[in-house]
């Protein structure tokens, strides 16, 4: 990610895909407690309310061959050239990981296991931790750390508002630039040795301070839905609806024959 724009764009994109799914599976969780059982994507019905997905289903490989391209490209620092491949192949995983979902909600458990694709998403989220922020080093570093560290689609902004403009800029400090020499860091480029502690110091008081903001509006959000139904979304589809279905019809039954 090399402008504010970029990290806009991923905001854009992200943010509501994220919040979408935060409202779907807490009013899953909240029509049925006891039988709620974790998935990586739940799907519904009608075909158009999966358009995330499929979104992303087209989205990533064109964004994983522009980061490709911009490897190709780039003739500068050789640490941040070779991080844009890194980012592509992470991206790239991560569309895999898109194909296993859908492949697993098609074809059912019996021929692509959901252990596996549980396991293959962390392994996904494991590679985008390692390879997040590479070539980038002091304050930029911090910053790009948390969001590897979280993954939050807000703080992507915020990192992109801090590390690449110079309205946001840290006291002291300049947004990012490329360096013109090879041998140079790419950091970002602050007066004093001061100034980049200082600035370290207070990313992470802004780091926590939005992550505990993000938690409670979450809880907020989850207290919401709990108190008003029709503020939750539709339904589910697949086998993981019938199973979830079939406890409540069976509760149903009995309670029928106990009233005859």
């Amino acid at each position: 990610m090399a402008s504010v724009a970029t990290h806009f764009s991923g905001f854009i994109i992200l943010f509501p895909i994220g919040l979408r799914r935060l409202l779907f599976s807490s009013s899953l969780y909240l029509k049925n407690p006891s039988h709620f059982r974790s998935k990586l994507w739940y799907f519904s019905d009608p075909l158009w309310k999966n358009l995330d997905f499929y979104f992303l289903l087209i989205a990533l490989p064109i964004a994983s061959f522009s980061e490709f391209v911009l490897f190709l490209s780039f003739s500068g620092h050789p640490t941040y050239r070779f991080a844009f491949f890194l980012q592509s192949l992470a991206v790239f995983i991560f569309w895999l990981l898109l194909i296993f979902i859908l492949a697993q909600h098609y074809l059912g458990a019996s021929l692509l296991d959901e252990t596996f694709v549980f396991v293959f998403g962390s392994i996904c989220f494991l590679v985008q931790y390692s390879v997040i922020g590479k070539g980038i080093e002091g304050l930029g570093g911090v910053v790009y750390g948390f969001l590897g560290g979280l993954t939050l689609g807000t703080w992507l902004l915020q990192a992109g508002f801090s590390l690449y403009t110079d309205a946001f800029a840290l006291k002291g400090c300049k947004k990012i630039s490329l360096p013109l020499s090879s041998i140079e860091n790419v950091d970002v480029r602050c007066d004093l040795d001061e100034d980049s502690l200082r600035g370290i110091s207070v990313m992470h008081f802004i780091f926590n301070v939005h992550a505990i903001v993000v938690l409670i509006l979450s809880i907020g959000l989850f207290g919401l839905l709990a108190s008003n139904r029709n503020l939750r979304c539709g339904e589910a589809r697949g086998p993981w609806l019938a199973e979830l279905e079939s406890p409540r019809m069976m509760m149903h039954a009995i309670s029928e024959q106990e009233m005859d």
